[in-house]
């Protein structure tokens, strides 16, 4: 298993909390493996494993369990007699209806801890933000960072290895199974990541029978990351390759994808006015790999490849991200945490103009601005912003 210990040191952090911890992610993410790390932790802590009931309900063992009555008659069998702490780790709970119910029954009933993955947003939401409000927080995991990818190969961040290791990287992207594979494999491993999360997070999930406007959708965004996107466009591409569907059916699917973690939307907000616009979104896919898959592995459209790596960066780091919009001008990510906030313009390579760094002096606050570059530059600084290449920023952190 390889460690991960951002997110466990997140785990760790509210360990004995009065929290239930929502581990929340694209599938095949590295959720599972987050919890098997977690319950190496306990060990190690000399918790008694018989104290530690593991489930995971994608398992052989626990796949007929998709009921809370099954759920509750399961959990009884393994429940230790005595009254010490128990840790519960469920793993993919959204596929028990009725998992809230029995979930809050653990909270209220026994001295416990609880851990719980899932790969839909929808599980966030109806009955859980109902009965466990404000008693639970979230902990979303995304693919490898290209720094966890280094350190998967075994390459030292100061090696000459390290551009061509990002060219693969931004290739294939941060799936743990494809980082390990030989290339010959690496389409084929993405291939099915790909159709288990349309299939079975989005399609299967809602009911999609025909997934043919699904997948055209798909490969529309996928095309597209970085654009102003709406549901009218997207409709009258698809008219215009033979696929019938509706505005309505569009924005379903559009929020199944976000739901998936398939999809990020970018909304975009006015910097001056403080205030969202009520406007084009720009989508952003969780994975390079899962993009180049969806488009049939062309190349092309350097420029949002980058933008969309450096999106995801952004959201790993735990930014929350919009698009920024000054009067006529765009800057490409308005990124906040806490009490920070951070204006990023992305170029592939940097212009002989001074477009990128001008939109950036054009805000007249005191946060930090930058430009990230998809081509080294030997150029630290533009009228006082920062320049700073691709790979020099993901490794910053």
């Amino acid at each position: 298993m390889f460690q991960r210990p951002i997110y466990l040191k997140q785990l760790i952090q509210f360990k004995d909390s009065d929290f239930i911890k929502v581990i929340t992610g694209v599938r095949r993410s590295g959720k599972s493996v987050l919890l098997m790390l977690f319950k190496e932790y306990l060990l190690q802590e000399n918790v008694p494993e018989d104290h530690i009931v593991y489930m995971n309900f994608e398992s052989f063992d626990y796949q007929t369990i998709t009921t809370e009555e099954k759920f509750r008659e399961k959990l009884n069998e393994l429940l230790p007699k005595d009254n010490e702490k128990i840790y519960f780790l469920f793993d993919e709970i959204q596929v028990v209806d009725g998992w809230q119910r029995v979930v809050n029954g653990i909270r209220v009933s026994f001295d416990s801890d609880i851990i719980i993955t899932g790969s839909n947003a929808n599980m966030l939401s109806g009955e859980l933000a109902t009965l466990l409000s404000g008693r639970y927080i979230e902990i979303p995991i995304y693919p490898f960072s290209f720094h966890e990818f280094l350190s998967v190969k075994g390459i030292e961040p100061d090696s000459r290895k390290v551009d061509s290791a990002y060219d693969e990287y931004e290739k294939y992207g941060g799936f743990p199974s494809v980082i390990i594979a030989e290339e010959s494999i690496k389409d084929t491993i993405l291939s099915g990541i790909f159709d288990s999360i349309v299939l079975n997070d989005v399609a299967l999930r809602a009911g999609v029978k025909d997934p043919t406007a699904l997948k055209s959708i798909i490969r529309f965004l996928s095309d597209n990351v970085g654009q102003l996107v709406n549901a009218s466009k997207i409709v009258n591409t698809l008219k215009s390759e033979g696929v019938e569907t509706s505005t309505h059916t569009v924005n379903r699917y559009l929020d199944l994808l976000e739901n998936g973690y398939l999809f990020y939307r970018a909304k975009q907000y006015d910097i001056r006015g403080r205030e969202y616009l009520r406007t084009n979104g720009k989508y952003f896919i969780v994975d390079s790999g899962l993009r180049r898959n969806a488009v049939g592995r062309k190349d092309g459209n350097y420029s949002n490849r980058l933008k969309n790596i450096v999106y995801i960066e952004l959201k790993r780091r735990g930014y929350t991200v919009d698009v920024g919009r000054l009067d006529s001008k765009e800057i490409d990510f308005v990124a906040r945490k806490l009490d920070e906030t951070l204006y990023v313009q992305v170029a592939y390579d940097l212009p002989n103009n001074t477009h990128e760094t001008d939109n950036l002096l054009n805000i007249k606050d005191n946060y930090k601005k930058i430009v990230i570059t998809g081509r080294y530059h030997d150029v630290e600084q533009v009228d006082g912003i920062p320049i700073i290449y691709i790979v020099d920023w993901l490794l910053a952190e």
